[in-house]
């Protein structure tokens, strides 16, 4: 029996956003609380001098909470090319079942917490309308590099809670402080938020070709693992799943 393995699944098991072990997850993270004002500040990142932002792609729901896509270190991804070639079909079904697996855009930025600076640089997560925002702010001449350590900018992070605004989900609005403001006061505090900082990939499960292979044939047939389940492919031809799948990749 290897051990290893043993506490590498049960890790998996544990942490409900898949992260390496729940502990490491919560210490690299940071997630605004609901109802809640924060003051961030946006660093640099360590791993990419050019964006703050990491955009990375994620299944959600397909065997586990969520597995990171292959496409995000340029390899071959099972559940994106057979979502790809059930979308090239152009029949109605097929295409429903390709946007349900397609992935998902999440995007993390490095963050100071205000308040929580002993916490050290984290990462906060969040979606394309936050995103948005942010790229416009960064884009406008008028409030410069607001990562800049010397003279960048915080931001004020309120999350709006879905039974005030009537909202499925949470808002989250940001607002950037008019007055600009150094990283820290301690130089070399500022210099150690910069150089202690986790490559964002690291913080996620890799899992293998095979694996997200297995996780797709169980998404689509949940109930028994030899059960046939029909799709329409491009020859709109009537097949075997897991014989698609076999086909497509060998």
């Amino acid at each position: 029996m290897n051990l290893d393995e043993i506490r590498k699944r049960m890790d998996r098991l544990q942490n409900k956003s898949n992260g390496k072990s729940g502990g490491e997850f919560r210490k690299n993270f940071w997630k605004p609380p609901s109802g809640e004002k924060s003051v961030v500040r946006i660093v640099p990142y360590k791993h990419n001098k050019d964006v703050p932002f990491t955009e990375l792609y994620f299944y959600f729901g397909i065997g586990k909470p969520r597995m990171m896509s292959l496409s995000n270190f340029d390899e071959s991804d099972p559940i994106l090319e057979f979502a790809s070639q059930l979308r090239k079909s152009n029949e109605p079904d097929n295409v429903e079942l390709a946007k349900k697996l397609y992935p998902k855009m999440r995007i993390f930025a490095p963050v100071l917490v205000r308040g929580e600076e002993d916490k050290g640089v984290r990462f906060w997560e969040f979606g394309k309308m936050v995103y948005t925002e942010l790229l416009g702010v960064m884009m406008d001449e008028d409030y410069g590099d607001i990562t800049d350590i010397a003279a960048g900018r915080d931001i004020t992070v309120e999350v709006i809670p879905a039974a005030e605004t009537g909202k499925m989900f949470d808002t989250t609005t940001v607002r950037v402080k008019p007055v600009q403001s150094p990283l820290s006061t301690d130089g070399s505090a500022a210099e150690g938020y910069l150089d202690n900082q986790k490559d964002i990939k690291e913080l996620f499960t890799k899992f293998s070709f095979d694996e997200m292979k297995d996780s797709l044939q169980k998404y689509l047939a949940p109930s028994e693992e030899n059960e046939t389940v029909e799709v329409t492919p491009p020859t709109k031809e009537k097949v075997d799943i897991n014989s698609k799948i076999d086909d497509l990749f060998g």
